[in-house]
């Protein structure tokens, strides 16, 4: 047991006792070293038979929580064990649980509601855009914290778990009765992203009615029953979160999100327009159509809040302050339209390849999103590529993101599937495909040069990659493409030549005939890469300036080899 002056692991100080629960203690401490204050949840070994469960329970709670970063989550700095006692050192957060803040105030104002509820959409759509996804599946009153300056925190994680596509239901179903899915109780199915929404949903009601639905009646009534005065749009967005069928809920916290700020515009006198022009339209048509009509109206509907809040988040991408939010945002768009290209694209060109750099934390980010799954269990890449309009953009920029830009080994064989696919595409602008085409081609000759078949010839001969390189220089490349392009081309004749003159001149390639090529790129540089653009005047005439000191470089190795 820990006592107050008591220092733990050489630098905690225990200050005072300042919650206690049934088999755990929470303790206030100071590092004095570093001037900050950490709590300290202590759960003794000694006459506790449920301690193996509950130290299993927070060593799950704390792999997750180490790695998620979020200001709206607790951080976590320490994990102790010694021989009585199991120690977990975490971040103080100054406030009160809204569980006690509803016993002292019941009921709480729909304002207050709805901007809390804000930023719990956003902590649990950063919780669900993890890979794997976690699943929180504990969300009540008890376990959000209010701190003083009105930002709410999302504590106890030891019933999230990581959403296992392989799974058909949980291991162990886990949850608070009366806040927690149907589908936590075993037999409909695994936990995902909507039985925290079903949880989110429960906990608002509570908030707004001061209705608690662990406590008779248990069953649940639109809000303005328990008080007329509330918003019928809010009732009508927290009735479709408690739906005991996850199908019927909100798919995302985004979806919720875009509710949530706009619930005003559901509320009665919105819904009497909508619904007079309805019954003038059911009084002209058969019952059977009318349902039909009915359906597809609802999934226009449903589509339609999709869309806006698509548009929404892509606009907040734009106008996001830091990198990270930015990223969270285009992850958000993404999540919501994985069949759009601009969500990728913009990620790329505008965050990524800002600094004319892919590294390779970026190329793993970019392909962990791709192989992220959505609700309909197919990864976003797969959906992508049954939108060839879309997926023909995508493929493209990736492929220019790892040719051009890519810091780790083996750039131009990663970027060639990429523009394989690319220049496959049929709705791709005509210089894009070429550019694809020739870039591809490139890239190709990388993965198969000095590799022999099984009948042990050659795949690809220096011959044959002589003949499409200088092939793929020819004409005005800047008047089909752009500067860029011209510039990676002319670099990659003037490299090839410079290192593989000798095995270029061993299969037949005259010394006279590279010198020419690079007299041409010299030649084309000063009549064709004229630049226009101010901005990229400078980095282009830099990069100039260096591939014709290259040039002459390269030029005196082939004439000393003549020699």
């Amino acid at each position: 047991m820990l006592e107050n002056g008591m220092i733990v692991d050489g630098k905690y100080k225990i200050l005072n006792k300042i919650g206690r629960g049934g088999m755990s203690t929470v303790y206030l401490a100071m590092n004095e070293r570093a001037n900050r204050q950490w709590a300290i949840k202590e759960i003794q070994k000694k006459g506790n038979r449920y301690y193996r469960t509950m130290r299993e329970e927070l060593l799950a709670e704390t792999d997750i929580l180490k790695r998620l970063d979020h200001p709206n989550l607790p951080k976590i700095a320490d994990v102790l064990e010694y021989k009585d006692i199991f120690l977990i050192v975490m971040d103080y957060i100054e406030g009160r649980p809204l569980s006690l803040t509803l016993q002292e105030q019941g009921a709480q104002s729909q304002e207050v509601v709805v901007a809390w509820a804000k930023q719990l959409c956003d902590v649990l759509e950063y919780l669900h855009s993890r890979k794997p996804p976690i699943i929180y599946r504990d969300m009540k009153p008890a376990n959000i914290m209010l701190r003083p300056d009105g930002r709410v925190m999302l504590i106890d994680f030891g019933t999230a778990r990581e959403y296992k596509e392989e799974h058909v239901e949980d291991t162990i179903c886990l949850g608070t009765v009366g806040y927690a899915a149907p589908e936590q109780f075993g037999g409909n199915g695994q936990t995902d992203a909507r039985t925290d929404i079903f949880c989110l949903g429960r906990t608002l009601y509570h908030l707004l009615t001061g209705h608690n639905p662990c406590m008779p009646p248990y069953e649940i009534y639109p809000i303005r029953h328990w008080n007329s005065q509330l918003s019928s749009g809010l009732e009508e967005i927290i009735w479709k979160c408690v739906q005991n069928d996850p199908q019927e809920r909100y798919q995302s916290c985004a979806e919720l999100l875009y509710a949530l700020e706009h619930y005003r515009e559901f509320d009665v006198e919105c819904k009497r327009q909508q619904q007079k022009k309805w019954r003038i339209f059911v009084c002209s048509a058969v019952c059977t159509l009318a349902f039909a009509a009915g359906a597809v109206g609802f999934r226009c509907a449903e589509e339609k809040t999709v869309r806006n809040s698509y548009e929404r988040v892509m606009k907040e991408a734009s106008s996001s302050v830091t990198r990270e939010k930015q990223i969270a945002n285009y992850r958000k768009a993404i999540a919501l339209n994985p069949r759009k290209a601009d969500a990728y694209e913009l990620l790329l060109e505008k965050v990524f390849l800002t600094d004319d750099n892919f590294s390779q934390e970026e190329a793993a980010m970019m392909l962990e999103i791709l192989q992220q799954r959505g609700m309909n269990k197919k990864d976003y890449l797969s959906v992508l590529e049954s939108e060839q309009n879309a997926y023909g953009k995508v493929a493209f920029r990736i492929g220019i993101a790892y040719f051009y830009y890519y810091e780790g080994e083996g750039n131009k064989q990663l970027s060639g599937r990429w523009f394989v696919d690319a220049a496959k595409s049929e709705t791709l602008e005509e210089h894009q495909r070429m550019r694809a085409k020739m870039l591809g081609k490139i890239a190709g000759y990388y993965a198969q040069l000095n590799r022999n078949d099984r009948a042990g010839d050659s795949k690809v001969t220096y011959r044959e990659y002589w003949e499409d390189l200088t092939e793929l220089t020819k004409g005005n490349i800047v008047a089909i493409d752009n500067e860029k392009t011209a510039l990676v081309m002319y670099q990659e004749l003037v490299y090839q030549i410079g290192q593989n003159a000798d095995k270029f001149y061993a299969e037949g390639v005259k010394r006279e005939e590279m010198s020419e090529q690079l007299e041409k790129v010299k030649e084309r540089l000063r009549t064709d890469l004229t630049i226009q653009n101010r901005g990229a005047q400078k980095k282009i005439e830099k990069k100039k300036e260096e591939l014709v000191k290259n040039i002459s470089e390269v030029k005196t190795i082939c004439t000393i080899r003549n020699r």
